[in-house]
């Protein structure tokens, strides 16, 4: 049975992409800890990090430093946060979020009912610092 993830990825569910090539895309998450706070994700079915190729998870560190560039200055935040936890989808991700603090470290400071408005604005923000369109693929 397909993740949640895989079913944003294939279009099946909506999702606010960011960054997307055929091995790993990003997308917001639809509670963040804070605007910005975007999900590095393989397209593989991986459910623990530690259970993808090394050559997969160098790739997903290296689009989450793409991403954590593109937060930091699209929210002026002085670091990029990122964290794996890994329990709530059976689905190797990166959570990679402007940080201001140490608040966005702990998952339990969700927003859990953010408008779809604001969150389509903090994808805008992410996607125009990648240089990447709504489907989350580089401008060419």
């Amino acid at each position: 049975m397909s993740t949640v993830f895989t079913k944003i990825i294939n279009g099946e569910f909506p999702g606010r992409f960011v960054y997307r090539d055929d091995k790993v895309v990003a997308f917001l998450t639809i509670e963040p800890v804070a605007p910005g706070h975007t999900l590095v994700v393989p397209v593989e079915e991986v459910d623990r990090w530690t259970d993808a190729s090394p050559k997969l998870w160098a790739h997903m560190n290296e689009v989450a430093q793409m991403v954590g560039n593109a937060v930091v200055n699209a929210f002026d935040a002085p670091r990029a946060g990122y964290l794996i936890a890994g329990f709530e989808v059976p689905h190797a991700h990166i959570h990679v979020f402007p940080a201001h603090d140490m608040s966005g470290y702990n998952l339990e400071n969700v927003d859990r009912n953010p408008s779809p408005e604001s969150l389509d604005e903090a994808a805008a923000k992410i996607r125009e610092a990648l240089g990447t369109d709504e489907r989350g693929e580089l401008v060419r």
